[in-house]
């Protein structure tokens, strides 16, 4: 992302070290990587380092772009390609067992009485986004689970869905907005992410009604005059998942009617391609649709379009996200002068940071995207909940010292306990929040134009594809990775098959290494972009990837000089001990939460979270050998495979800091305001220790540099 800071490296395993490296922003793509060719991609059966897999030819096992759009550099595999093992499972079926898998006893908006949803005209005193909010990321689960009982009750809102589609061709509640207009206007909002749900079934079922559905409900939106089209804010922010879909559906029919439709979805869309500012500054807006002109060029072929959403992910950034965990500062809406870390952001905007870059990695084929996509992952997004999933808060910060259900406005812009961990609330983040590990595990493989595999989030799991001439393969990808270095796959295959296997190298690992079955491979791997290994690859082939980490030091010049400390793809955090006080999910609610009358509150409890230990400390580093400043402490797995759980990270740092006690609390009972670094102690030194920013709910990530 881009940064204005200054980082310096040095690895622990003894590679030289320049301190205080200047490290260039992240400069937008150029023509050739965003919209061209891959590099050279060396010889048909061999080993190189590319940018993206050739376009030259259409993945022929799996839908993709057809012309006139431009074609994908990566393909999506159907939900349930891959099957997630070790901790992202773990994940997954905490989610399962937790709130995800619970919300339809607890939310009002998901009871079956009553339900919008539920009924052929699109009435009901329920029914808006919340239940496509659940139901994209429930039924996935229980796709890649295989868990019968999900499957069942995701198959029962489906089918709702598929059978009360109204004559017009509209579907969905029959919600208006603008009565205070001369003509109000359908909401088309909450339909937009029900077509991700519809999209996702289909790839898992191949049920012919999808298609039929969305056919006649784009043939409807073509009737709507455009003075009355994607007119609300919400539906006009988010146009882009309407677009996204009409792509969809033009991919799988080939109907031309669809890219005028996706013409005017665009021309009435919210404009993300202002020259240095953005329509409006919600966070999830921010992080939902600033893909929207990338999404429009694979119409459009204007490099322009492409080039407006990096340079809206670099504004945002720039403004409001120096600071760690790949995030921004918009704890409802971002606003001039509150930057700070301690500034958070919405569970929601996590999810829908992630998707947008799955979608934008497709797309671009750049592997920067997958890149922070792990940052948001594993730094941020654990953080949301409690290590058991059963409940979440609606706000999380880089330093964030307290997680209670005051009212913290203004210091953060909402009013309210928007800090709580409650899983009667969080409306939106409530429900939205079940998608977030799915989708990374679904998107953690991709197909390639060439027919080939492409691994773009390392981690424990399995992938069954259809690759080469058509054969159908099984790779094993065995890995603790981010906390391990090493990736271990092997190859299943009925005969042998000639397929090219895309392996992405980090951009902050500059010593990877590849071997097959046994042998080092030669190519050099560039950091951040893919080994190309195109061979005929035979039935137990193995290939073992090392990913060294090093320590970095990033140094925050826009946020008073403050630094954050890296290891790999995590980034840390002092660790506070968390005192976990119990309260009534329903006395602590945000005010617009609503739940059902039989929901059990005393089976769901909310917590505050308060610190336990000091957190006011000021890092000593050795600008001369940064090394010295931290010692890298391994322990042992965590029994029940749940790395983010609090003191169960298999990897921490020990530093020395000194407290700083004019650094605590402000007036709104938040983190108080970054001092500006370097910054003096009276106070004698201490040693310190760091865990992974994702495994702690209360955090300082952003510290202070001692002079």
């Amino acid at each position: 992302m881009t940064m204005d800071r200054r980082r310096f490296v040095g690895t622990l395993a003894g590679a030289g070290l320049a301190p205080l490296m200047p490290v260039a922003p992240l400069t937008p793509l150029t023509p050739l990587a965003r919209g061209g060719t891959a590099d050279s991609v060396g010889s048909v059966d061999g080993v190189s380092s590319v940018r993206h897999p050739p376009t030259t030819t259409r993945n022929r096992h799996y839908p993709s772009n057809r012309a006139p759009l431009l074609p994908e550099r990566f393909v999506k595999l159907p939900v349930g390609s891959v099957t997630p093992r070790g901790w992202l499972r773990r994940q997954l079926e905490l989610q399962r067992d937790g709130l995800t898998g619970h919300l339809g006893e607890i939310s009002i908006w998901l009871s079956k009485q009553d339900n919008a949803w539920l009924s052929k005209d699109g009435k009901g005193k329920h029914g808006w986004e919340e239940l496509p909010y659940w139901l994209k990321g429930y039924a996935n689960i229980g796709y890649v689970l295989n868990d019968a009982a999900m499957i069942r009750e995701a198959t029962f809102w489906l089918d709702a869905v598929l059978e009360n589609q109204r004559a017009s061709g509209d579907f969905g509640p029959d919600v208006y907005k603008g009565q205070g207009r001369r003509t109000p206007s359908r909401d088309l909002w909450t339909n937009m992410p029900m077509l991700f749900c519809l999209q996702s079934y289909h790839e898992r079922s191949n049920d012919p009604r999808v298609l039929a559905l969305m056919q006649r409900y784009f043939a409807w939106q073509r009737t709507i005059p455009d003075e009355q089209f994607l007119k609300d804010y919400w539906e006009n922010s988010r146009g882009g998942d309407n677009l996204y879909s009409v792509h969809w559906l033009y991919n799988r029919t080939g109907d031309a009617s669809l890219l005028e439709l996706a013409e005017k979805i665009h021309r009435n869309t919210a404009d993300w391609r202002q020259k240095g500012k953005l329509p409006n500054w919600h966070n999830v807006n921010i992080a939902q649709s600033f893909r929207e002109p990338a999404t429009w060029w694979l119409q459009s072929h204007d490099q322009r379009d492409v080039n407006a959403t990096y340079d809206d992910f670099d504004l945002v950034r720039e403004l409001y996200g120096q600071v760690p965990g790949g995030m921004f500062g918009a704890d409802e809406n971002a606003r001039p002068g509150y930057d700070d870390p301690r500034q958070a952001i919405e569970t929601c905007g996590m999810v829908e940071q992630m998707t947008s870059n799955a979608l934008l990695l497709r797309f671009t084929g750049d592997a920067r995207w997958a890149e922070h996509t792990e940052d948001v992952a594993f730094n941020m997004f654990p953080a949301a909940f409690t290590a058991d999933y059963r409940a979440l808060r609606y706000l999380t910060a880089p330093n964030m010292v307290v997680s209670d259900g005051r009212d913290h406005h203004p210091g953060i812009d909402n009013d309210g306990p928007f800090l709580m961990m409650n899983p009667f609330s969080s409306r939106c983040c409530q429900h939205n929040h079940s998608a977030g590990w799915v989708y990374f595990a679904e998107h953690s493989w991709t197909a390639t134009p060439d027919d080939g595999l492409a691994a773009q989030l390392y981690g424990e799991n399995e992938v069954r594809a259809r690759v080469g001439d058509g054969v159908d393969v099984r790779l094993v990808s065995n890995t603790r990775y981010p906390f391990e270095e090493q990736v271990r796959l092997t190859v299943h295959a009925p005969r042998a098959v000639a397929f090219p296997l895309y392996l992405r190298v980090p951009r902050w690992c500059r010593a990877a290494a590849l071997h097959i079955n046994g042998e080092r491979v030669s190519a050099a791997a560039r950091p951040g972009e893919y080994l190309r290994v195109a061979r005929r690859w035979r039935d137990g082939d193995r290939l073992t990837l090392d990913l060294p980490m090093e320590l970095a030091v990033r140094e925050w010049r826009k946020n008073k000089n403050s630094v954050s400390v890296d290891y790999g793809p995590l980034t840390f955090s002092l660790a506070i001990a968390e005192r976990y006080e119990r309260r009534s999910s329903t006395e602590t609610a945000q005010h617009d939460a609503r739940w059902q009358e039989g929901a059990d509150a005393s089976q769901w409890p909310a917590f505050e979270i308060q610190p336990a230990s000091p957190w006011n400390y000021a890092l000593a580093l050795d600008d001369a050998d940064p090394r010295r400043s931290f010692t890298v402490v391994r322990k042992p797995w965590p029994a029940d495979d749940n790395p983010f759980a609090g003191g169960h990270a298999p990897i921490e740092l020990r530093a020395a800091a000194r407290p700083l006690p004019e650094w605590g609390l402000d007036e709104h009972g938040l983190c108080a305001v970054l001092p500006q670094s370097p910054v003096s102690s009276a106070q004698p030194v201490e040693r310190v220790t760091l865990v992974p920013m994702g495994s702690a709910r209360l955090r300082v990530s952003a510290f202070p540099r001692l002079a």
